[in-house]
């Protein structure tokens, strides 16, 4: 399993990571053996969010977490807060300071290795957001901080306010969904992959050493389905069967070597539940793509040159 240094920092992490999202539908026993099976893939970081399942996926995990052969310290654990679901968004120091204690107490456990603001507030405050940070660095209870979701100007209004470095910002990319590499690819050109939706954001990330963690890495569209064995991608799948057959491992795992080719050195993060799709998955930070291979993957999913 290839390994990431997190924000440039010397966190050092697998390179694919295991997102809870789906975990409220499991019981602990069943979510135990995702855990182990995750871990002994190589799998050691931990992705969720207080809002996931309602909170029962922390809840969920909580349980099934004391009921695996994985202990709290080979984990790094991450959750994210900010979202009054079908209401608002909130980063007001309070809520913040709620979020984080309420995924403590889901999870079973005295401290995150890193907590995220979910989706940017056009209404925050960043000194608020200091102050909330501040109080949870001092406890004990944040390790690291982040953002998701967020563009570089968002980035950058709240690192300039915060005294931590936000080392994280997790963002959807996969195979079918590129717009942060659409944009560069066809710079200075008119036709509708020259949009830019990101404001450069992979190329910021790099410059300011922030690590990427995709979301959705086999999905296409915002969760209209996964694109892996779909009747709509059959260019897509029949040469990610190909790269499959060569390398001994599954279209998934070609998908996620794919992300993980990219020199931003990105996470993946896999929202998968079943033990053996978890394994499958989490053998692509073993796979070296071609440079070329990349290339055609991209083309394969209908995009092109200038």
């Amino acid at each position: 399993m290839k390994q990431r240094y997190i924000g440039e920092t010397n966190w050092q992490a697998s390179a694919v990571a295991l997102g809870i999202m789906r975990m409220n539908v499991l019981t602990p026993e069943q979510a135990a053996k995702a855990i182990d099976t995750a871990y002994d893939s190589g799998i050691n970081f931990i992705d969720s969010a207080d809002i996931y399942g309602g909170g029962d996926s922390e809840k969920v995990f909580g349980q099934a977490l004391k009921q695996s052969g994985v202990k709290r310290d080979q984990l790094f654990i991450q959750s994210k807060g900010g979202i009054v679901p079908g209401k608002r968004y909130d980063f007001s120091k309070q809520h913040l300071i709620d979020a984080v204690d309420g995924s403590l107490k889901r999870l079973g456990v005295d401290y995150l290795d890193s907590f995220l603001l979910h989706r940017p507030d056009p209404l925050m405050e960043p000194d608020e957001v200091a102050d909330a940070f501040d109080e949870l660095q001092t406890s004990g209870k944040v390790r690291h901080f982040g953002v998701s979701n967020f563009n570089p100007q968002q980035y950058l209004l709240v690192q300039e306010a915060v005294n931590q470095r936000l080392i994280i910002n997790q963002l959807q990319f996969s195979i079918m969904h590129t717009g942060m590499i659409d944009f560069g690819l066809h710079t200075n050109m008119a036709d509708p992959r020259s949009i830019n939706h990101d404001g450069g954001i992979i190329e910021f990330s790099r410059r300011e050493g922030v690590t990427i963690q995709a979301w959705s890495p086999f999905q296409y569209g915002m969760f209209a389905g996964t694109f892996i064995n779909s009747d709509k991608f059959p260019e897509l799948n029949k040469l990610l069967q190909e790269l499959a057959d060569k390398y001994g491992v599954s279209k998934n795992a070609i998908a996620a070597a794919w992300i993980l080719r990219h020199p931003a050195d990105i996470q993946v993060i896999i929202g998968t539940m079943n033990p053996e799709h978890i394994a499958d998955s989490a053998k692509g930070g073993d796979v070296d793509l071609t440079k070329q291979e990349w290339y055609d993957i991209y083309f394969a999913a209908g995009n092109d040159l200038p």
